[in-house]
């Protein structure tokens, strides 16, 4: 029997990542996201048949793989998902804050977000599953709580597909698998950070601690706009392990999502160290207290990590006038989001005054690096073909060039819409 890819989404671009594989069966659809234009409205990927589409495999719960599922939940349809449960939690509480915070904008609402949870069939890691006529195996990916390598095993080839995925060690996670990839024939892979390695985790671990301290000792607060999901909770938990002795705060959605983590030990690195975090430090709860904490000298853990909105921003106002605080960023920074705007002309946009609080960027990514990536594509010994998806034009592009040069293997670099035999 004859299978294809379709690159629906994800294709030469970060975000919105969803991969057709298909045959005159029937098919699935690995992930299902969004991403946003510079105006933040929700760019959504290239719609299958409703009849064509069996099923969908969700590798994680970030927004950009999970954030179109709705879509096929709408009227009478009522296609099956198919993740880990960590990942069915988490893709409940993004999907709900999606709603409520882009509604308008989206064409879907409450309703069809209860039914993909409804829908949604949890599957554990390293358990071969008959899904929908395909052969489905989950493997862990080490790049948040719950997300997954999936691989799809059929009488001609193994097709792993990535996702997201990480193989260094955090406080949070276990680090990806490269075993896994070892009878794969067929590798979609993300390139995100095909170009350039990241520095070892404990060399920014060590320097972001001692600079948060640095600044404390001074007399100063830290406002460190994160993430909700992983990436607060990475860090509260790299706060409890060093036993950091000054106040810790943390504010917005990245309570919930901890407690929904703590929910699913079994899919921490050391979660003992975020039951600790959760214990030992303080949640802000409400406007009232958020009044108070940032005259506190401490550190403020808060969303969104790019500034877009949330407590953080409120944070910001609060301290970026004084020399003595710090706003420390830990995460990549889109594209005019005012994160962005920090980095490139030193204020929160262009009607702001000029940042006064010291500003650094510390590199806590939850993606491989280039170095990283290779290693991954050399583990898979019997690889025929590598499709790099959740990548810009340039690091697709460079990362194919690396990959022709050292491996030899065929490499396909696709558009949205393309379709790919196998």
């Amino acid at each position: 029997m004859d299978y294809y890819l379709k690159i629906l989404g994800g294709g030469r671009e970060v975000g919105r990542s969803a991969i057709e594989i298909g045959n005159n069966d029937g098919s699935l659809v690995m992930d299902y996201g969004v991403n946003f234009d510079n105006n933040d409205n929700p760019n959504f990927p290239l719609q299958e048949l409703p009849g064509k589409v069996k099923g969908f495999l969700v590798s994680h719960g970030h927004l950009d793989h999970v954030g179109a599922l709705p879509i096929y939940q709408i009227s009478t349809l009522k296609k099956r998902i198919y993740g880990t449960p960590m990942t069915k939690a988490i893709s409940e509480l993004i999907l709900r804050d999606f709603v409520k915070l882009s509604g308008p904008k989206i064409p879907f609402e409450w309703v069809e977000v209860k039914k993909a949870v409804e829908n949604f069939n949890t599957v554990e890691f390293d358990k071969e599953e008959e899904i929908e006529g395909y052969k489905v195996k989950f493997t862990n990916a080490g790049h948040i709580p719950g997300s997954a390598q999936i691989h799809i095993l059929s009488e001609k080839f193994k097709i792993t597909y990535t996702g997201d995925i990480n193989t260094a060690e955090t406080k949070l996670m276990n680090p990806a698998n490269p075993e896994d990839l070892k009878d794969t024939d067929v590798l979609i892979m993300e390139a995100t950070y095909g170009r350039f390695n990241h520095p070892s985790r404990e060399v920014v671990e060590k320097e972001f601690l001692d600079k948060v301290k640095e600044v404390i000792e001074g007399g100063g607060t830290v406002l460190v706009p994160a993430f909700s999901l992983n990436r607060s909770q990475e860090l509260l938990s790299l706060f409890a392990s060093s036993n950091f002795p000054y106040p810790v705060y943390y504010d917005g959605m990245s309570r919930e999502i901890t407690e929904v983590m703590l929910n699913h030990k079994e899919y921490l690195h050391k979660p003992d160290l975020l039951k600790k975090a959760y214990d030992s430090f303080h949640y802000v709860n409400g406007f009232n207290e958020r009044k108070k904490v940032w005259k506190d000298k401490g550190v403020i853990v808060a969303s969104a990590g790019m500034l877009k909105g949330g407590p953080a921003v409120y944070y910001y106002k609060k301290l970026a006038e004084d020399p003595k605080n710090a706003v420390f960023l830990v995460s990549y920074q889109a594209p005019s989001t005012p994160g962005r705007k920090l980095l490139e002309i030193g204020k929160f946009d262009e009607f702001s005054p000029m940042l006064k609080a010291r500003f650094e960027l510390f590199d806590f990514s939850s993606h491989s690096g280039k170095g990283d990536l290779m290693k991954l594509v050399k583990s898979a010994s019997h690889l025929q073909k590598l499709v790099i998806v959740h990548a810009s034009s340039d690091s697709a592009e460079q990362f194919a060039a690396t990959v022709k040069e050292e491996v030899g293997v065929d490499v396909v670099t696709p558009e949205n819409g393309q379709e790919i035999k196998l």
